[in-house]
Protein backbone atom coordinates (compact mmCIF):
# COMPACT_ATOMS: atom_id res chain seq x y z
CA UNK A 1 0.00 0.00 0.00
CA UNK A 2 2.82 2.74 0.84
CA UNK A 3 4.77 1.40 -2.18
CA UNK A 4 1.74 2.22 -4.29
CA UNK A 5 1.37 5.64 -2.62
CA UNK A 6 5.13 6.25 -3.44
CA UNK A 7 4.69 5.59 -6.87
CA UNK A 8 1.45 7.63 -7.24
CA UNK A 9 3.15 10.88 -5.36
CA UNK A 10 6.17 10.50 -8.36
CA UNK A 11 3.76 10.18 -10.66
CA UNK A 12 2.22 13.35 -10.02
CA UNK A 13 5.15 14.96 -9.66
CA UNK A 14 6.26 14.45 -13.20
CA UNK A 15 3.49 15.16 -14.96
CA UNK A 16 3.22 18.69 -12.89
CA UNK A 17 6.69 19.02 -14.58
CA UNK A 18 5.48 18.08 -18.29
CA UNK A 19 2.25 20.05 -17.90
CA UNK A 20 4.42 23.45 -16.75
CA UNK A 21 6.80 22.83 -20.53
CA UNK A 22 5.60 25.49 -22.99
CA UNK A 23 5.24 24.18 -26.52
CA UNK A 24 7.92 24.57 -28.81
CA UNK A 25 6.94 24.35 -32.29
CA UNK A 26 9.03 22.08 -35.41
CA UNK A 27 9.50 23.72 -38.50
CA UNK A 28 10.45 21.91 -41.15
CA UNK A 29 12.69 23.55 -43.99
CA UNK A 30 12.94 21.99 -47.14
CA UNK A 31 15.36 24.37 -49.47
CA UNK A 32 15.96 23.41 -53.05
CA UNK A 33 19.18 24.74 -53.82
CA UNK A 34 22.47 26.14 -52.27
CA UNK A 35 23.96 29.70 -52.47
CA UNK A 36 24.27 32.68 -50.83
CA UNK A 37 20.84 34.13 -50.61
CA UNK A 38 19.53 30.94 -49.33
CA UNK A 39 22.23 30.78 -46.83
CA UNK A 40 20.97 34.62 -46.06
CA UNK A 41 17.39 32.90 -45.14
CA UNK A 42 18.35 30.31 -43.49
CA UNK A 43 20.49 32.02 -41.35
CA UNK A 44 17.15 34.50 -40.51
CA UNK A 45 15.21 31.67 -40.16
CA UNK A 46 17.50 30.31 -37.32
CA UNK A 47 17.93 33.88 -35.91
CA UNK A 48 13.88 34.15 -35.31
CA UNK A 49 13.41 30.86 -33.83
CA UNK A 50 12.77 32.87 -30.21
CA UNK A 51 12.19 35.75 -31.48
CA UNK A 52 8.18 35.92 -30.96
CA UNK A 53 5.57 34.79 -28.20
CA UNK A 54 6.13 31.44 -29.50
CA UNK A 55 9.08 29.16 -29.52
CA UNK A 56 10.18 27.86 -33.33
CA UNK A 57 12.65 24.58 -33.61
CA UNK A 58 13.93 25.39 -37.27
CA UNK A 59 15.34 21.90 -39.37
CA UNK A 60 16.61 22.60 -42.63
CA UNK A 61 17.49 19.72 -45.56
CA UNK A 62 19.24 21.22 -48.29
CA UNK A 63 18.66 19.27 -51.36
CA UNK A 64 21.10 20.83 -53.63
CA UNK A 65 19.44 21.00 -56.81
CA UNK A 66 18.36 17.40 -56.99
CA UNK A 67 14.11 16.97 -57.33
CA UNK A 68 14.41 13.58 -55.70
CA UNK A 69 16.24 13.71 -53.43
CA UNK A 70 14.03 16.94 -51.90
CA UNK A 71 11.13 14.96 -52.34
CA UNK A 72 12.76 12.10 -50.55
CA UNK A 73 13.64 14.77 -47.79
CA UNK A 74 10.10 16.09 -47.50
CA UNK A 75 8.97 12.93 -46.57
CA UNK A 76 11.58 11.94 -44.31
CA UNK A 77 10.49 15.49 -42.38
CA UNK A 78 7.02 14.43 -42.40
CA UNK A 79 7.65 11.63 -41.04
CA UNK A 80 9.82 13.23 -38.52
CA UNK A 81 6.83 14.64 -36.62
CA UNK A 82 7.52 18.36 -37.98
CA UNK A 83 4.34 20.79 -36.96
CA UNK A 84 4.63 22.65 -40.03
CA UNK A 85 6.39 21.90 -43.25
CA UNK A 86 8.22 24.94 -45.33
CA UNK A 87 9.53 24.30 -48.75
CA UNK A 88 10.83 26.12 -51.73
CA UNK A 89 10.13 23.36 -54.68
CA UNK A 90 13.13 22.89 -57.28
CA UNK A 91 10.28 21.63 -59.86
CA UNK A 92 7.32 22.92 -60.13
CA UNK A 93 5.56 19.84 -61.30
CA UNK A 94 7.49 16.89 -59.87
CA UNK A 95 6.55 18.46 -55.79
CA UNK A 96 3.29 18.35 -56.15
CA UNK A 97 2.77 14.81 -54.86
CA UNK A 98 5.07 14.97 -51.83
CA UNK A 99 3.13 18.20 -50.70
CA UNK A 100 -0.45 16.37 -51.26
CA UNK A 101 1.11 13.06 -48.84
CA UNK A 102 1.99 15.97 -46.23
CA UNK A 103 -0.90 17.80 -46.18
CA UNK A 104 -3.12 14.17 -45.53
CA UNK A 105 -1.12 13.78 -42.32
CA UNK A 106 -2.32 16.77 -41.29
CA UNK A 107 0.77 19.04 -42.19
CA UNK A 108 0.77 22.81 -42.99
CA UNK A 109 2.70 23.48 -46.00
CA UNK A 110 4.09 27.30 -46.55
CA UNK A 111 5.25 27.51 -50.07
CA UNK A 112 8.60 29.83 -50.08
CA UNK A 113 10.25 31.62 -52.93
CA UNK A 114 8.73 29.30 -55.15
CA UNK A 115 5.53 27.63 -55.69
CA UNK A 116 4.64 23.51 -56.83
CA UNK A 117 1.80 23.08 -59.48
CA UNK A 118 -0.60 22.30 -56.70
CA UNK A 119 -3.44 25.07 -55.15
CA UNK A 120 -2.73 22.31 -52.28
CA UNK A 121 -1.08 24.61 -49.97
CA UNK A 122 -2.05 26.25 -46.66
CA UNK A 123 0.01 29.72 -47.49
CA UNK A 124 2.95 31.55 -49.62
CA UNK A 125 5.61 33.76 -49.06
CA UNK A 126 8.19 35.48 -51.33
CA UNK A 127 8.95 37.94 -53.29
CA UNK A 128 7.01 39.38 -56.44
CA UNK A 129 8.98 37.77 -59.85
CA UNK A 130 6.82 39.14 -61.87
CA UNK A 131 7.47 43.04 -60.69
CA UNK A 132 11.39 42.25 -60.26
CA UNK A 133 11.50 41.02 -63.97
CA UNK A 134 9.43 44.00 -65.10
CA UNK A 135 10.93 46.56 -63.28
CA UNK A 136 14.97 45.54 -64.84
CA UNK A 137 12.96 45.23 -68.05
CA UNK A 138 11.78 48.96 -67.48
CA UNK A 139 15.16 50.08 -65.89
CA UNK A 140 17.08 48.84 -69.52
CA UNK A 141 14.36 51.34 -71.26
CA UNK A 142 15.95 53.87 -69.48
CA UNK A 143 19.53 53.30 -70.13
CA UNK A 144 18.62 53.44 -73.64
CA UNK A 145 17.71 56.97 -73.45
CA UNK A 146 19.34 58.11 -70.72
CA UNK A 147 22.90 59.11 -72.07
CA UNK A 148 24.49 55.63 -71.26
CA UNK A 149 26.95 54.42 -74.05
CA UNK A 150 26.05 52.14 -76.42
CA UNK A 151 27.81 50.65 -79.34
CA UNK A 152 26.60 51.00 -82.57
CA UNK A 153 28.75 49.92 -85.79
CA UNK A 154 32.26 50.13 -83.96
CA UNK A 155 31.74 54.05 -82.47
CA UNK A 156 30.62 55.42 -78.85
CA UNK A 157 27.55 57.45 -79.25
CA UNK A 158 25.82 59.21 -76.69
CA UNK A 159 21.97 58.72 -76.76
CA UNK A 160 20.68 62.07 -75.11
CA UNK A 161 17.12 61.00 -75.44
CA UNK A 162 16.26 61.82 -79.23
CA UNK A 163 16.65 59.99 -81.95
CA UNK A 164 20.30 59.80 -83.23
CA UNK A 165 20.63 59.69 -87.38
CA UNK A 166 23.50 58.40 -89.19
CA UNK A 167 24.01 59.05 -93.14
CA UNK A 168 20.25 59.79 -92.94
CA UNK A 169 19.50 56.18 -91.65
CA UNK A 170 18.19 55.61 -88.74
CA UNK A 171 20.67 53.71 -85.79
CA UNK A 172 20.45 49.80 -85.33
CA UNK A 173 17.95 49.00 -82.62
CA UNK A 174 19.38 48.39 -78.73
CA UNK A 175 19.91 44.41 -78.84
CA UNK A 176 18.64 43.20 -75.26
CA UNK A 177 19.57 39.29 -74.24
CA UNK A 178 17.65 37.64 -71.13
CA UNK A 179 19.02 34.67 -69.69
CA UNK A 180 16.53 33.09 -67.84
CA UNK A 181 16.72 30.29 -64.82
CA UNK A 182 15.83 26.59 -65.52
CA UNK A 183 12.23 27.54 -66.79
CA UNK A 184 11.05 24.52 -65.01
CA UNK A 185 11.06 27.10 -61.80
CA UNK A 186 8.16 28.99 -60.89
CA UNK A 187 10.95 32.16 -60.12
CA UNK A 188 12.11 31.55 -63.77
CA UNK A 189 8.86 31.82 -65.55
CA UNK A 190 7.54 34.54 -63.25
CA UNK A 191 10.76 36.56 -63.69
CA UNK A 192 10.20 36.12 -67.54
CA UNK A 193 6.92 37.21 -68.01
CA UNK A 194 7.54 40.45 -66.48
CA UNK A 195 10.21 41.42 -68.11
CA UNK A 196 9.15 40.34 -71.22
CA UNK A 197 5.82 42.68 -71.10
CA UNK A 198 8.25 45.13 -70.27
CA UNK A 199 10.07 44.63 -73.80
CA UNK A 200 7.14 43.87 -75.64
CA UNK A 201 5.77 47.58 -75.92
CA UNK A 202 9.33 49.08 -77.00
CA UNK A 203 9.71 49.13 -80.52
CA UNK A 204 13.41 50.42 -80.07
CA UNK A 205 14.84 47.72 -78.60
CA UNK A 206 15.82 43.69 -80.27
CA UNK A 207 14.83 41.59 -77.32
CA UNK A 208 15.94 37.68 -77.66
CA UNK A 209 15.73 35.56 -74.77
CA UNK A 210 18.03 32.37 -74.08
CA UNK A 211 17.23 29.75 -71.25
CA UNK A 212 20.13 28.96 -68.28
CA UNK A 213 20.15 26.86 -65.34
CA UNK A 214 21.04 29.82 -62.79
CA UNK A 215 24.80 28.72 -62.43
CA UNK A 216 27.44 31.20 -64.21
CA UNK A 217 28.84 28.56 -65.93
CA UNK A 218 25.65 28.22 -68.45
CA UNK A 219 25.37 32.10 -68.37
CA UNK A 220 29.09 32.20 -69.24
CA UNK A 221 28.45 29.51 -71.96
CA UNK A 222 25.88 31.45 -73.81
CA UNK A 223 27.07 34.43 -73.64
CA UNK A 224 30.12 33.62 -75.22
CA UNK A 225 28.30 32.19 -78.20
CA UNK A 226 26.84 35.44 -79.01
CA UNK A 227 29.75 38.09 -78.00
CA UNK A 228 32.00 39.21 -81.24
CA UNK A 229 29.04 38.13 -83.66
CA UNK A 230 26.24 39.74 -85.48
CA UNK A 231 23.90 39.57 -82.85
CA UNK A 232 25.82 40.41 -80.02
CA UNK A 233 23.86 42.34 -77.34
CA UNK A 234 24.64 45.40 -75.77
CA UNK A 235 22.44 44.12 -72.66
CA UNK A 236 22.75 41.32 -70.68
CA UNK A 237 19.82 40.63 -68.26
CA UNK A 238 20.30 37.38 -66.02
CA UNK A 239 18.00 35.94 -63.54
CA UNK A 240 20.16 36.09 -60.78
CA UNK A 241 23.60 37.83 -59.46
CA UNK A 242 25.56 34.32 -60.10
CA UNK A 243 24.56 34.56 -63.40
CA UNK A 244 25.70 37.46 -64.51
CA UNK A 245 29.26 37.09 -63.01
CA UNK A 246 29.66 34.12 -65.31
CA UNK A 247 28.31 36.76 -68.08
CA UNK A 248 31.02 39.15 -67.02
CA UNK A 249 33.61 36.23 -67.20
CA UNK A 250 32.65 36.21 -71.10
CA UNK A 251 32.82 39.64 -71.55
CA UNK A 252 36.34 40.35 -69.98
CA UNK A 253 37.64 37.39 -72.02
CA UNK A 254 35.73 38.88 -74.79
CA UNK A 255 37.56 42.35 -74.85
CA UNK A 256 34.46 43.86 -74.39
CA UNK A 257 34.27 45.43 -71.29
CA UNK A 258 32.81 48.23 -71.10
CA UNK A 259 30.75 47.71 -74.56
CA UNK A 260 28.28 45.19 -73.10
CA UNK A 261 25.85 46.14 -69.98
CA UNK A 262 25.28 43.73 -67.64
CA UNK A 263 22.02 43.26 -64.87
CA UNK A 264 21.02 41.41 -62.34
CA UNK A 265 18.76 39.78 -59.51
CA UNK A 266 19.44 39.22 -55.49
CA UNK A 267 21.60 42.26 -54.41
CA UNK A 268 23.49 40.94 -51.72
CA UNK A 269 26.09 42.47 -49.79
CA UNK A 270 29.91 41.09 -51.48
CA UNK A 271 27.73 39.45 -54.32
CA UNK A 272 25.76 42.19 -56.23
CA UNK A 273 25.95 45.34 -54.58
CA UNK A 274 29.46 45.04 -54.99
CA UNK A 275 29.29 44.03 -58.57
CA UNK A 276 27.37 47.30 -59.40
CA UNK A 277 29.51 49.32 -57.23
CA UNK A 278 32.73 48.02 -59.13
CA UNK A 279 31.27 48.85 -62.32
CA UNK A 280 31.19 45.19 -63.73
CA UNK A 281 27.23 45.44 -63.53
CA UNK A 282 25.07 48.67 -63.99
CA UNK A 283 22.06 47.43 -62.16
CA UNK A 284 20.65 45.08 -59.76
CA UNK A 285 17.67 43.66 -58.06
CA UNK A 286 17.88 43.21 -54.12
CA UNK A 287 15.20 39.81 -53.85
CA UNK A 288 13.73 40.30 -50.47
CA UNK A 289 14.74 37.14 -48.01
CA UNK A 290 13.04 38.06 -44.56
CA UNK A 291 13.72 34.63 -42.75
CA UNK A 292 11.75 35.64 -40.19
CA UNK A 293 8.59 36.49 -41.84
CA UNK A 294 8.49 33.14 -42.45
CA UNK A 295 8.75 31.74 -39.09
CA UNK A 296 6.31 34.81 -38.04
CA UNK A 297 3.89 33.25 -40.50
CA UNK A 298 4.26 29.44 -39.61
CA UNK A 299 4.02 30.52 -35.79
CA UNK A 300 0.80 32.22 -36.55
CA UNK A 301 -0.81 28.89 -38.62
CA UNK A 302 0.49 26.92 -35.77
CA UNK A 303 -0.97 29.41 -32.85
CA UNK A 304 -4.44 29.50 -34.99
CA UNK A 305 -3.41 33.28 -35.58
CA UNK A 306 -4.95 35.70 -38.47
CA UNK A 307 -2.71 35.12 -41.60
CA UNK A 308 -2.83 35.92 -45.58
CA UNK A 309 -2.85 32.89 -47.71
CA UNK A 310 -0.66 35.13 -50.29
CA UNK A 311 1.69 37.35 -49.12
CA UNK A 312 4.40 39.37 -51.09
CA UNK A 313 7.80 40.89 -50.50
CA UNK A 314 8.76 43.68 -52.20
CA UNK A 315 12.19 43.91 -53.47
CA UNK A 316 14.90 46.88 -54.58
CA UNK A 317 16.15 48.20 -57.60
CA UNK A 318 19.86 48.74 -57.39
CA UNK A 319 21.73 51.48 -59.51
CA UNK A 320 25.45 52.68 -59.59
CA UNK A 321 23.61 56.21 -57.90
CA UNK A 322 21.92 54.36 -54.80
CA UNK A 323 24.05 51.64 -54.20
CA UNK A 324 26.56 52.63 -51.80
CA UNK A 325 24.25 53.68 -49.54
CA UNK A 326 21.98 50.16 -50.21
CA UNK A 327 25.41 48.20 -49.66
CA UNK A 328 26.30 49.68 -46.32
CA UNK A 329 22.65 49.34 -45.48
CA UNK A 330 22.27 45.71 -46.08
CA UNK A 331 25.94 44.71 -45.12
CA UNK A 332 25.09 46.49 -41.41
CA UNK A 333 21.47 44.48 -41.61
CA UNK A 334 23.34 41.14 -42.53
CA UNK A 335 26.23 41.58 -39.64
CA UNK A 336 23.24 42.42 -37.09
CA UNK A 337 21.70 39.36 -38.01
CA UNK A 338 25.02 37.61 -37.45
CA UNK A 339 25.24 38.72 -33.99
CA UNK A 340 21.09 37.45 -33.08
CA UNK A 341 22.25 33.58 -34.34
CA UNK A 342 25.01 33.59 -32.21
CA UNK A 343 22.53 35.30 -29.62
CA UNK A 344 20.11 32.28 -30.42
CA UNK A 345 22.83 29.85 -29.46
CA UNK A 346 23.71 31.18 -26.55
CA UNK A 347 20.15 31.36 -25.69
CA UNK A 348 19.58 27.65 -26.10
CA UNK A 349 22.44 26.75 -23.78
CA UNK A 350 20.67 29.25 -21.27
CA UNK A 351 16.90 27.70 -21.62
CA UNK A 352 18.83 24.29 -21.19
CA UNK A 353 20.56 25.33 -17.82
CA UNK A 354 16.85 26.97 -17.17
CA UNK A 355 15.01 23.34 -17.96
CA UNK A 356 17.48 21.41 -15.78
CA UNK A 357 16.55 24.35 -12.69
CA UNK A 358 13.28 23.81 -13.23
CA UNK A 359 13.97 20.05 -12.55
CA UNK A 360 15.65 20.57 -9.72
CA UNK A 361 12.65 22.40 -8.30
CA UNK A 362 10.27 19.48 -8.73
CA UNK A 363 12.65 16.93 -7.96
CA UNK A 364 12.90 19.29 -4.31
CA UNK A 365 9.22 19.16 -4.03
CA UNK A 366 9.46 15.67 -4.52
CA UNK A 367 11.83 14.72 -2.16
CA UNK A 368 9.62 16.78 0.70
CA UNK A 369 6.96 14.59 -0.52
CA UNK A 370 8.61 11.63 -0.28
CA UNK A 371 9.99 12.89 3.60
CA UNK A 372 6.40 12.42 4.86
CA UNK A 373 6.44 8.99 3.57
CA UNK A 374 9.87 7.99 4.75
CA UNK A 375 8.37 8.84 8.25
CA UNK A 376 5.55 6.05 7.86
CA UNK A 377 8.01 3.85 6.44
CA UNK A 378 11.27 4.35 9.12
CA UNK A 379 9.39 2.06 12.00
CA UNK A 380 8.98 -0.77 9.43
CA UNK A 381 12.78 -0.36 8.03
CA UNK A 382 13.79 -0.78 11.77
CA UNK A 383 12.18 -4.01 12.23
CA UNK A 384 13.19 -5.45 9.44
CA UNK A 385 17.16 -4.15 10.01
CA UNK A 386 17.06 -5.89 13.31
CA UNK A 387 16.01 -8.99 11.39
CA UNK A 388 18.40 -8.36 9.30
CA UNK A 389 21.14 -8.06 11.86
CA UNK A 390 20.12 -11.10 13.70
CA UNK A 391 20.39 -13.18 10.25
CA UNK A 392 23.66 -11.72 9.67
CA UNK A 393 25.04 -12.61 13.02
CA UNK A 394 24.51 -16.48 12.96
CA UNK A 395 25.87 -16.36 9.23
CA UNK A 396 28.92 -14.36 10.93
CA UNK A 397 29.27 -16.67 13.44
CA UNK A 398 29.28 -19.68 10.96
CA UNK A 399 31.65 -18.09 8.95
CA UNK A 400 34.03 -17.66 11.40
CA UNK A 401 33.92 -21.14 12.46
CA UNK A 402 34.77 -22.40 8.98
CA UNK A 403 37.23 -20.05 8.15
CA UNK A 404 39.14 -20.79 11.49
CA UNK A 405 39.39 -24.85 11.39
CA UNK A 406 42.93 -25.83 10.63
CA UNK A 407 41.53 -28.32 8.77
CA UNK A 408 39.59 -26.04 6.20
CA UNK A 409 42.46 -23.61 5.40
CA UNK A 410 43.61 -25.40 2.17
CA UNK A 411 40.44 -25.96 0.98
CA UNK A 412 40.02 -22.08 1.97
CA UNK A 413 42.20 -21.22 -0.45
CA UNK A 414 40.39 -21.83 -3.19
CA UNK A 415 38.08 -19.31 -2.95
CA UNK A 416 41.17 -16.66 -2.52
CA UNK A 417 42.39 -14.33 -4.99
CA UNK A 418 46.18 -14.09 -5.49
CA UNK A 419 47.32 -10.10 -5.35
CA UNK A 420 48.78 -10.35 -9.30
CA UNK A 421 44.82 -11.25 -10.09
CA UNK A 422 42.85 -8.46 -8.67
CA UNK A 423 41.84 -5.99 -10.84
CA UNK A 424 43.86 -2.52 -11.65
CA UNK A 425 42.25 0.01 -9.76
CA UNK A 426 40.74 2.58 -12.46
CA UNK A 427 40.42 6.46 -11.77
CA UNK A 428 36.44 7.88 -11.51
CA UNK A 429 37.54 10.38 -14.44
CA UNK A 430 38.69 7.48 -16.57
CA UNK A 431 35.54 5.19 -16.08
CA UNK A 432 33.60 8.67 -16.66
CA UNK A 433 35.53 9.32 -20.22
CA UNK A 434 34.63 6.28 -21.30
CA UNK A 435 31.25 6.10 -20.31
CA UNK A 436 30.72 9.68 -21.74
CA UNK A 437 32.51 8.47 -25.61
CA UNK A 438 30.60 5.49 -25.57
CA UNK A 439 27.25 7.49 -25.21
CA UNK A 440 28.52 10.55 -27.83
CA UNK A 441 29.19 7.43 -30.06
CA UNK A 442 26.13 5.87 -29.85
CA UNK A 443 23.68 9.02 -30.23
CA UNK A 444 26.10 10.84 -33.06
CA UNK A 445 24.04 10.81 -35.81
CA UNK A 446 21.28 12.27 -34.22
CA UNK A 447 21.18 15.57 -35.16
CA UNK A 448 19.02 17.00 -31.99
CA UNK A 449 21.13 15.69 -29.56
CA UNK A 450 21.04 17.88 -26.24
CA UNK A 451 23.42 18.16 -23.60
CA UNK A 452 20.77 17.00 -21.17
CA UNK A 453 20.30 13.64 -23.51
CA UNK A 454 24.51 13.10 -22.41
CA UNK A 455 23.70 14.15 -18.66
CA UNK A 456 21.16 11.73 -18.74
CA UNK A 457 23.33 8.62 -20.11
CA UNK A 458 26.14 9.58 -17.65
CA UNK A 459 24.09 10.21 -14.37
CA UNK A 460 24.73 13.66 -14.19
CA UNK A 461 22.71 17.16 -15.12
CA UNK A 462 23.94 19.77 -17.39
CA UNK A 463 25.80 21.97 -14.97
CA UNK A 464 27.37 19.05 -13.70
CA UNK A 465 27.93 17.31 -16.92
CA UNK A 466 29.63 20.96 -18.27
CA UNK A 467 31.91 21.07 -15.08
CA UNK A 468 33.64 17.68 -15.07
CA UNK A 469 34.15 18.00 -18.86
CA UNK A 470 35.35 21.03 -19.11
CA UNK A 471 37.98 20.46 -15.80
CA UNK A 472 38.84 17.26 -18.44
CA UNK A 473 38.98 17.83 -21.48
CA UNK A 474 39.06 22.11 -21.63
CA UNK A 475 36.44 22.08 -23.65
CA UNK A 476 32.85 22.44 -23.51
CA UNK A 477 30.03 19.41 -23.71
CA UNK A 478 29.05 21.18 -27.31
CA UNK A 479 32.56 21.96 -28.29
CA UNK A 480 34.05 18.26 -26.94
CA UNK A 481 30.40 16.58 -29.09
CA UNK A 482 31.21 18.89 -32.46
CA UNK A 483 34.94 18.17 -32.29
CA UNK A 484 34.52 14.23 -31.92
CA UNK A 485 31.23 14.71 -35.00
CA UNK A 486 34.31 16.20 -36.66
CA UNK A 487 36.70 13.86 -36.04
CA UNK A 488 34.32 10.67 -36.50
CA UNK A 489 33.94 12.97 -40.58
CA UNK A 490 37.45 13.34 -40.67
CA UNK A 491 37.93 9.33 -40.76
CA UNK A 492 34.81 8.60 -43.05
CA UNK A 493 35.83 11.16 -45.53
CA UNK A 494 39.42 9.67 -45.83
CA UNK A 495 38.24 5.69 -45.25
CA UNK A 496 34.69 5.81 -47.38
CA UNK A 497 33.55 6.67 -50.80
CA UNK A 498 30.63 8.35 -49.05
CA UNK A 499 29.32 11.68 -50.46
CA UNK A 500 30.25 14.98 -48.28
CA UNK A 501 26.41 15.41 -47.20
CA UNK A 502 25.90 11.34 -46.36
CA UNK A 503 28.81 11.72 -44.23
CA UNK A 504 27.60 14.97 -42.69
CA UNK A 505 24.12 13.73 -41.57
CA UNK A 506 25.85 10.74 -40.61
CA UNK A 507 27.67 12.22 -37.86
CA UNK A 508 24.85 14.71 -36.81
CA UNK A 509 25.11 17.64 -38.80
CA UNK A 510 21.92 19.30 -39.70
CA UNK A 511 23.40 20.62 -42.93
CA UNK A 512 26.07 19.21 -45.24
CA UNK A 513 26.96 23.84 -45.28
CA UNK A 514 27.53 23.95 -41.81
CA UNK A 515 29.52 20.27 -41.74
CA UNK A 516 31.64 22.13 -44.32
CA UNK A 517 31.92 25.41 -42.31
CA UNK A 518 33.00 23.69 -38.94
CA UNK A 519 35.46 21.43 -40.77
CA UNK A 520 36.87 24.07 -42.13
CA UNK A 521 37.53 25.84 -38.50
CA UNK A 522 38.87 22.55 -37.21
CA UNK A 523 41.21 21.67 -39.51
CA UNK A 524 41.89 24.30 -42.19
CA UNK A 525 40.31 22.98 -45.19
CA UNK A 526 37.32 21.94 -46.65
CA UNK A 527 36.24 18.09 -46.65
CA UNK A 528 36.00 17.96 -50.43
CA UNK A 529 39.94 19.12 -50.02
CA UNK A 530 40.71 15.69 -48.54
CA UNK A 531 39.34 13.66 -51.59
CA UNK A 532 41.75 15.32 -54.24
Amino acid sequence: MLKRLLYLIILVAALSACSEQEKTYKIGVSQCSSGRWRDKVNQEMLAAQHLYEADAEVVIAQSYDDTGLQIRQIDSLADAGIDLLVVAPNESAPIAEAIARTQQKGIPVIFFDRKAKTAQYTAFIGGNNEEAGQMMGNYIKRLEVSGERLEVSGKRLEVSGERLEVSGERLEKTKVLEITGAMSSSPAQERHEGFKRAMDDCADIDYVCREGDWTSDKACEIAESLLGTPHQPDIIFCHNDGMATGVYKAVVESGMEGRVMILGIDGLPGEGLEYVQFGHQVGTYVYPTHGELIVRLALDILTGKHYERENQLHGMLVTPENVDIIASTSTELLSQNGHLVTIQDKLEDYLGLYNTQRKIIAASLLVILLLITAVVLLWLSIVKTRRALHDRQAMHEEQTLFYTNADNRTLRQVFEMSPDQMPIPRSQDTIFAETLNEAIRENMSNPNLKIEDLGDKVGLSRVQLYRKVKSITGLTPIELLRQMRLQQGYVLLTTTNKTVQEIAYEVGFGTPGYFSKCFRQQYGKYPMDLRT
